[in-house]
């Protein structure tokens, strides 16, 4: 049986305790949420979403880093242990196991770790835990894989795998260098082609300027980090657009 796991590095975040207390156990400590009952039942009747997941139980340390990694590249969000997907509150049956594989995942699969806070609350005769993930001063998050690191992003109420060309921008973004672009030829047939069309791919941008998708993808990534693009998915597919309407 696995004991409880306090990393050497976790401490408290007030900006995410949101006045929560904490209580000392024989084998550890424990956060107790300042939220009530209903507060816990009115959050679980928003659903799953962009800034919310449940979790029956707390899976592999792998998948939760996943959804951990996930909500910090995007804009923070809340992971509720203990509650299923049809918004039911099952509990949690050991704190500590379940917080041990949580502490494992955010400090030790994720790169940079992830300085999650992790409350308890009791509903009935159940409890859950509140998991309180940050957004990522600087993006992207890692995750720790067996040949390369992987990023992950929040899509609605699912986390999923980054493009190369999506974690190449959150990069480009957090990084202290500046991104430049050149106005030639290549982006000027691009410029043509979406205040006609409105979007493209990697693909159809490559076709158009007769260059590899590697090429094609490195300058579609420099428009969107300069502001110039955006990146929106849709069916599994990434697409381009101007990030500002224009005439």
């Amino acid at each position: 049986m696995m004991r409880g796991y306090l990393h050497k590095g976790f401490k408290s975040n007030p900006d995410l305790q949101h006045n929560s207390k904490t209580m000392m156990l024989p084998n550890g400590e424990i956060t107790i949420s300042s939220m009530t009952p209903g507060d816990l039942r009115n959050l679980i009747q928003t659903g799953e979403g962009m800034y919310l997941e449940f979790k029956k139980t707390t899976p592999s340390v792998e998948k939760i880093a996943r959804e951990i990694a996930a909500f910090a590249n995007s804009k923070g969000g809340t992971i509720l242990v203990g509650v299923d997907d049809h918004k039911n509150i099952t509990g949690i049956r050991a704190y500590f196991e379940e917080e041990y594989v949580l502490h494992k995942a955010a400090y030790e699969c994720c790169v940079p770790a992830v300085k999650i806070e992790i409350e308890l609350i009791h509903s009935g005769n159940q409890d859950v835990m509140v998991v309180r993930v940050p957004e990522a001063e600087k993006k992207p998050i890692y995750n720790k894989s067996k040949k390369k690191r992987l990023v992950f992003v929040r899509r609605d109420d699912k986390s999923v795998l980054a493009s190369d060309e999506q974690a190449e921008i959150l990069k480009n973004r957090y990084s202290d260098e500046g991104v430049t672009f050149e106005y030639g030829e290549r982006e000027q047939m691009l410029f043509r082609y979406l205040n006609e069309y409105g979007e493209i791919t990697v693909l159809k941008y490559s076709q158009l300027i007769n260059v590899t998708t590697y090429r094609a993808s490195k300058i579609l990534v420099n428009l969107v980090s300069a502001g110039v693009l955006k990146l929106f998915n849709r069916s599994e597919t990434d697409y381009y657009t101007f990030s500002h309407t224009t005439k």
